[in-house]
């Protein structure tokens, strides 16, 4: 029974996959969701250039992130699509008062950011204030109540569509709710299924014994509770030391899943995230061509 109802579920989220484009103004979008994040972006390529240079693998999804105020990157949205990438930008909310993004307070700021990617014309994914239901950022759990990031979140959706900026995927981001950190259910900051195209997981492999049913299978649960949108990792990592298992083991997740993929974070900070060991490119580039043998 248990195997019959993963089944059906596969069956459903592959529909929903399918049939995305409609969630994006029906547009075509990327046929290639494996994602990078690397130091330097987006005022330099070159780490994306040198990630697809040691792997063999030419990333679908290019991520940064961007500050409140800061405009939109045209250059770097350009150069991702010259690549064959789509420009996937993270906006953090920091230092401003998401009561007042809902109230209009910057809707300048937004109508000449929605602007800029109307002038672009491919597509771009952005995503708004992730990992809400964490402690850590000002704009999540215990700073912002969900109430108020979920009318900031509805608000900037609309004045994007008001500006006719219909070339974007809203990817709404979430941490894993298995951690060793006080987490908040999901649902309290979903803002409703006409104002997301994706979601987004954000989760490590910071456990040596760590395996993605654990890691990622209780958030996975919790979001197909709100909706059957695609569901893409929009960051994760794994240590040097285990990092050719744990690759392989994310690449078998997504797909036993039936997730879009994930966007892997190849940068040093609080661990060594970046790939570099021989078996850790080996094992990501016969993910990516397995991967790519299932989705011709």
């Amino acid at each position: 029974m248990i195997a019959a109802a993963a089944v059906a579920t596969a069956l459903a989220i592959a529909l929903v996959i399918g049939l995305y484009g409609r969630f994006a103004g029906g547009k075509s979008g990327p046929r290639n969701y494996l994602g990078i994040y690397t130091a330097g972006l987006p005022e330099s390529y070159a780490g994306v250039s040198a990630f697809t240079a040691a792997t063999g693998v030419s990333p679908g999804l290019v991520m940064y992130y961007s500050g409140w105020h800061e405009r939109f990157q045209e250059g770097f949205a350009r150069q991702a699509a010259r690549n064959g990438a789509v420009p996937l930008v993270q906006i953090e909310p920091t230092g401003v008062s998401l009561a007042a993004i809902a109230a209009g307070g910057y809707d300048r700021y937004l109508r000449s950011y929605a602007a800029s990617v109307k002038a672009f014309g491919s597509q771009v994914i952005l995503s708004f204030g992730h990992e809400m239901n964490g402690p850590w950022y000002p704009w999540g759990y215990r700073h912002t109540s969900p109430k108020v990031f979920v009318a900031a979140w509805r608000h900037i959706v609309t004045v994007f569509r008001q500006q006719g900026a219909d070339n974007v995927i809203w990817l709404w981001t979430v941490n894993i709710i298995q951690c060793r950190c006080h987490m908040e259910p999901p649902a309290l900051w979903w803002p409703g299924r006409s104002y997301v195209n994706w979601v987004g997981i954000d989760g490590y492999y910071y456990q040596p014994s760590g395996k993605f049913a654990a890691l990622f299978g209780p958030t996975i649960k919790e979001i197909r509770r709100l909706t059957l949108n695609p569901i893409l990792i929009s960051e994760t990592a794994a240590p040097a030391a285990s990092q050719a298992v744990k690759i392989a083991d994310l690449f078998a997740g997504i797909r036993a899943y039936g997730l879009l993929g994930f966007v892997w974070f190849d940068h040093n900070k609080s661990q060594a995230w970046r790939i570099s060991s021989p078996a850790a490119i080996a094992a990501f580039h016969r993910g990516a061509e397995a991967l790519k043998r299932l989705r011709p």
